[in-house]
């Protein structure tokens, strides 16, 4: 059911990348086919990481815990160097001349890992703080500075919210995920109103009326709304698309559901939903039934943070949380995150495979 849900999402997503990009694409290249070709190169390059994942046994990964947050960080910490490369204001990418790499993407995966390696290597350490909860906020801790600085607020939240799950999940009690919930939450209003928050804080204008200024900090919020509104129930018929026409902007990344919903309707968003739904299930169902801790941490890891992936991008879709760079995963075009998500399916299914029988539990 995994495979089959995860090739479903994969195959929509370059069919929605194509139609989505169909006029940016030949604006900006001259050819349409542009996004096309790459959603579809990525999206083979991630089923490979998939067969690799799939086959390769997932406690081997346990030996590559310090090399992959060691690499991670690293990475991290070379965006504020001439490899950095600038977008949008923002600096997210190493530019390694023939390809990027986005680290806030790569971290994901490293943490997911290394958190995994040591909380599996003992149980209790989600509930000791000095040997255990600390050192693991202060990973995060860590990680949330650098995506910050890029700036990346969105990601960086994730970041810190994935290994506040996982340490939950190992045992970690109520009381401190209250503690580090209401802690989180002051941090991200701090990085608004702080010096040098004008870019989040306009954002957040935006956010809470998109169509207060509709042609500057609203417009992107505003322009997802009237592509929603504009789908009704059944959409407006594949590749009928308005506001892909050049109205919002680089409609096959962060907004591509806009699309979806203008193209295919409630009816279609809907659908799309229950393929989420469905494939987060059966990735809790993993974690249940995985025969041994790590695979639990790891299997948990990697659902925890495709949940709040889908649910951020949805609610920022639906001006329901300020625009960030958080992509829906295996639809929205982002290599990087395509063949991360990809991968970590794949160990999703490896996990599976040697899973508990059902009636041992």
């Amino acid at each position: 059911m995994l495979v089959l849900l995860v090739l479903a999402l994969s195959l929509f997503g370059v069919a929605m990348v194509f139609s989505a990009s169909y006029y940016n694409a030949l604006s900006k290249f001259g050819n349409p086919y542009k996004y096309l070709t790459e959603a579809t190169t990525w999206v083979l390059i991630g089923w490979v990481g998939f067969a690799f994942f799939s086959v390769l046994d997932y406690h081997y990964l346990k030996l590559l815990a310090w090399p992959l947050i060691c690499i991670g960080l690293v990475l991290l910490a070379l965006i504020f160097t001439p490899l950095g490369l600038t977008l949008n204001n923002a600096t997210r990418w190493l530019n390694f001349k023939y390809f990027t790499v986005m680290p806030g993407e790569v971290i994901k995966f490293c943490l997911i890992v290394f958190v995994a390696t040591f909380l599996s290597e003992d149980p209790s350490r989600a509930q000791r703080l000095t040997k255990g909860v600390l050192p693991m906020l202060g990973l995060g801790g860590l990680c949330f500075v650098l995506i910050y600085k890029q700036p990346n607020l969105s990601t960086a939240g994730l970041v810190l919210l994935l290994v506040i799950g996982m340490l939950y999940v190992a045992g970690l009690p109520r009381i401190w995920v209250t503690v580090a919930a209401i802690s989180g939450a002051a941090l991200a209003v701090l990085a608004v109103v702080a010096p040098g928050g004008e870019y989040r804080m306009q954002r957040v204008r935006g956010f809470l009326n998109p169509f207060l200024d509709p042609l500057d900090s609203g417009y992107q919020a505003a322009q997802s709304l009237l592509a929603l509104g504009s789908g009704g129930v059944f959409g407006a018929g594949p590749g009928r698309s308005i506001q892909k026409t050049l109205y919002l902007p680089e409609p096959q990344n962060d907004f591509i559901l806009a699309i979806i919903g203008e193209e295919i309707g409630f009816v279609g968003v809907l659908g799309l939903m229950l393929l989420y739904i469905a494939l987060i299930w059966r990735c809790c169902h993993i974690a249940v039934r995985a025969k041994d801790f790590f695979g639990m941490m790891l299997a948990s890891g990697i659902t925890i943070i495709l949940s709040l992936q889908v649910l951020m991008n949805i609610a920022v879709v639906t001006a329901s949380f300020p625009p960030t760079g958080v992509t829906l995963p295996f639809i929205s075009l982002g290599g990087n995150a395509m063949v991360v998500f990809l991968s970590m399916m794949g160990i999703m299914t490896n996990i599976a495979g040697q899973a508990l029988p059902s009636k041992t539990l």
